[in-house]
């Protein structure tokens, strides 16, 4: 009886915080997720597949996508545009699947203004030297890149308070329940129901 078109969730949280492990966990447990797929005009490195990883397109074609409206998001870094293609997202959608982009604040509210029906959710660390100590296990950057992240991590959980949910990631677990609580929430939320109180009165 409910509406079949699926949820489209922002995803966003400071670099450590867990986004990329929360999001293969919470896709390995519900079939009816999926993580939408960025385009980039990138050379394809060893490993990576086609319509996998990424979509590997030349400039010439991400640059008539952007003329023609049809990235939601993009942006450059190191020469080469990367960015979210509308037409994926929105076939996912119509088909019922539950559509998430893992994004960066900035990109999150220019996708909440193009769907206004988006739920956002920001993945919080517990706190800043849980987060510090998470990047510096990574190993790949010194004390002076560490720093810049770590601020600019600050800014971003500054705006977690324009996002829908917070979802503290102090265990993967708990992360990956209460990501799954906040979809089944609003798969219930009234708006998306509207059919249901004729339906179940007139017995459809």
């Amino acid at each position: 009886m409910a509406d079949k078109q699926g949820i489209l969730i922002v995803l966003s949280g400071p670099s450590g915080s867990g986004k990329d492990t929360v999001l293969k966990r919470l896709i390995e447990k519900n079939d009816d997720i999926k993580v939408s797929i960025s385009m980039t005009t990138r050379s394809m490195r060893e490993g990576e597949i086609d319509g996998a990883d990424y979509y590997f397109v030349t400039t010439d074609y991400f640059e008539k996508k952007i003329a023609d409206g049809e990235m939601l998001e993009y942006a450059q870094y190191a020469g080469n545009y990367y960015g979210t293609p509308k037409a994926p997202v929105d076939e996912m959608l119509r088909a019922g699947i539950n559509v998430v982009l893992e994004i960066e604040v900035q990109g999150a509210e220019k996708i909440r203004k193009i769907y206004p029906d988006a739920v956002s959710v920001f993945l919080m660390p517990p706190s800043i030297p849980v987060l510090e100590e998470r990047l510096r296990l990574r190993g790949t950057e010194d004390d002076e890149a560490l720093s810049h992240r770590l601020f600019i991590a600050e800014q971003e959980i500054r705006r977690a308070g324009e996002f829908n949910y917070i979802v503290v990631n102090d265990s993967i677990d708990r992360a990956v329940n209460d990501f799954e609580t906040v979809i089944r929430a609003e798969k219930m939320r009234f708006s998306r129901n509207k059919n249901i109180i004729s339906e179940v009165i007139n017995n459809v």
